[in-house]
């Protein structure tokens, strides 16, 4: 079964809000095996969102329409398919009745246009929508089905969950595929040269297939298997990311969506009993900020220094004033200097630095985006990078706090 998506809704092609839907959909039709190769956004217009119908009857059998399950006027979703399939509305009395109790014990006054929500396809069926008013509907037509599903998140997820996605597994042949995907993620390499090094997975992928993707100063790489059950799935993407790593394994930190390059290291801090302090420069705390931002931070986190003027790197933090006469802020020895006293001042495992020039103007004669990273280690070992960044200002910042968290991730495995 092929599906295709059609996201009803103005705001989307305004750009007002983020099609979040889609993304959730697709992913949960590919977790029970439905392919789902187009995605459509269409607004609150009948005669176009009667077109896109069209469309998409040429290259899918099911067809999923989110949004415009309202009340409003320019809600037109349900009364367009209608139309267009020329089948019969009415009423969901159960659901109806759920709406007029919503507006009795609220205290207010429940106009007839609330009650289109309670429509579905006669010769169909709803979905009960528990965390708002419009109900899901679905119908069969010839060799198309058509589900409707509103597009208000917390009222599409729950339902999507709990009753379509249920529901669509009985329609599907048991000879589907299971789709299983996995997201490697990868810092220090580019995607251009982690497409390169994995040129002959790609050329030749059938199943798994691998994809990479470019993040923010990081690259993702998606791994997708087909097969008959989900370990089928797993079997072959371990064989694929195991062959994967192989090649660029240096530059690989973790897997999944919402993994980050921060919680990979504070993990590590945690799992080993290390704790870490951070004297910053041009980073003005933002390596700080990014560490607090996980939770339990405080069981590896003892503190740092923002010294971003020359004097509280001398009188606070500890930098010795010859370092700073004889080499200035933006150099090696500054920025070991400042990774060995933090560490001594918060009585830490790993102290780490970031001093150098975040722009847009020259400093110590040092062009935009140099960055001196240090770092201390209680075993006495003090060692000190430069690297070149061309991000802007804020960018280069950004830039500093991640290669600051894959130095120190290196550092612990």
């Amino acid at each position: 079964m092929i599906a295709e998506i059609i996201s009803v809704g103005t705001e989307l092609l305004l750009g007002q809000i983020v099609n979040t839907d889609a993304t959730f959909i697709a992913k949960r039709l590919a977790e029970v095996g439905i392919n789902s190769y187009y995605q459509t956004v269409v607004g609150d217009n009948p005669v176009r969102l009667a077109e896109a119908l069209k469309i998409a009857e040429e290259r899918s059998q099911l067809l999923i329409l989110t949004g415009g399950l309202g009340p409003t006027q320019d809600d037109v979703t349900k009364g367009t398919v209608a139309d267009y399939l020329d089948e019969e509305l009415v009423m969901d009395e159960v659901a109806l009745k759920y709406i007029k109790r919503y507006f009795d014990l609220s205290g207010r006054v429940m106009t007839d246009n609330n009650q289109k929500q309670a429509l579905y396809f006669k010769n169909g069926r709803s979905f009960p929508n528990r965390n708002g008013h419009a109900v899901g509907t679905f119908i069969q037509k010839g060799a198309h089905a058509y589900l409707l599903v509103p597009g208000p998140p917390k009222e599409l997820t729950l339902m999507f969950d709990t009753e379509v996605l249920p529901f669509l597994e009985t329609l599907i042949d048991d000879d589907r595929q299971y789709i299983l995907s996995k997201t490697l993620r990868f810092f220090g390499i580019g995607e251009s040269d982690l497409a390169t090094k994995l040129n002959t997975f790609i050329e030749s992928q059938t199943n798994p297939t691998i994809a990479p993707y470019a993040g923010d100063y990081e690259v993702t790489l998606r791994v997708t298997a087909a097969g008959v059950d989900a370990n089928e799935c797993q079997v072959l993407l371990e064989q694929t990311i195991s062959e994967v790593l192989e090649i660029v394994g240096d530059y690989y930190y973790g897997e999944g969506e919402k993994n980050s390059l921060a919680n990979t290291v504070c993990e590590l801090l945690l799992e080993k009993n290390i704790t870490i302090s951070a004297a910053e420069s041009l980073t003005g705390g933002l390596f700080q900020s990014t560490l607090i931002s996980v939770p339990g931070a405080s069981n590896y986190f003892h503190g740092g220094i923002v010294s971003y003027n020359d004097a509280i790197k001398k009188n606070v933090l500890g930098v010795p004033a010859h370092v700073l006469k004889e080499y200035g802020a933006v150099s090696q020895e500054c920025a070991m200097a400042m990774a060995d006293e933090v560490r001594r001042l918060f009585q830490t495992d790993i102290g780490i630095s970031f001093t150098g020039v975040a722009g847009p103007l020259e400093l110590e004669g040092e062009p935009p985006g140099t960055v001196w990273i240090g770092l201390s280690m209680s075993d006495g070992t003090v060692t000190a990078q430069k690297y070149r960044f061309m991000h802007g200002r804020t960018g280069n910042r950004e830039r500093s706090v991640m290669q600051g968290l894959d130095i120190v991730r290196r550092a612990l495995k």
